[in-house]
């Protein structure tokens, strides 16, 4: 029997790195970090919807706490000045010193600016849901973005699925729309995915985003000095 697996979970270590990456010394030490981190990311989620966001990575020493938020339009996040990215650093402190336990430290945050945004996932994920909750057919929302995302060089292959009371029917089900390949079993595959909610006012949809971006092989670098 085959099991699903998170594309992303899928790679750890082969290609693809950790999104959390610290160290403790004990069991209860542990548990306070993946709290903190469980709550950060919860409230970026909510906070920076619709900023398009790709991913929130945290790092953490003895002396600081730093989120790296990657984001295809970082001035939305940054704000005129500065304003929005201090208060959004205002905003994590707070949110970690609401975790019950938890050791505080100085929170550090860095925005990084992501090339093509039609190749991430998460971005073509929260493209899919903003389309259904304006109300627009949800089979020309899904043709159109696919398109478009193929349109990318980078893209090889794209696959989306949308479940839920599609065009607000009584009984839910499930549709998907595919171009090109996205080999999920092959660990060396480049493949982003993403989840993402659409909230409408007969209930949610849910909409899943796998894109295939090419295969990683070992670094041209290392080959060269080898050879």
């Amino acid at each position: 029997m085959t099991h699903t697996v998170h594309p992303y979970a899928h790679r750890l270590g082969i290609i693809r790195d950790w999104k959390s990456r610290w160290f403790s010394k004990t069991p209860a030490e542990y548990r306070q970090g993946v709290m903190v981190d469980t709550a950060i990311r919860q409230y970026l989620k909510k906070r920076l919807r619709g900023h398009y966001i790709t991913s929130v990575e945290i790092e953490r020493n003895e002396k600081a706490t730093r989120v790296i938020l990657k984001t295809s339009r970082p001035g939305l996040v940054i704000g005129r000045g500065g304003e929005g990215s201090m208060k959004l650093t205002k905003e994590i402190d707070s949110v970690i010193r609401k975790v019950k336990g938890a050791v505080y430290r100085p929170v550090r945050l860095d925005i990084e600016e992501v090339r093509s945004p039609e190749s991430q996932a998460p971005v073509v994920a929260y493209m899919i849901a903003e389309g259904l909750e304006k109300r627009l057919p949800f089979r020309r929302v899904l043709k159109q973005t696919i398109e478009k995302t193929m349109a990318n060089r980078d893209v090889l292959g794209v696959r989306i699925a949308v479940s839920g009371r599609l065009g607000g029917a009584e009984m839910s089900r499930q549709e998907e729309i595919k171009r090109g390949r996205v080999p999920l079993q092959t660990l060396r595959a480049d493949v982003d995915f993403a989840r993402e909610t659409a909230h409408l006012p007969y209930g949610t949809i849910g909409v899943k985003v796998w894109i295939y971006r090419g295969d990683i092989f070992a670094d041209a670098n290392k080959l060269k000095t080898k050879n």
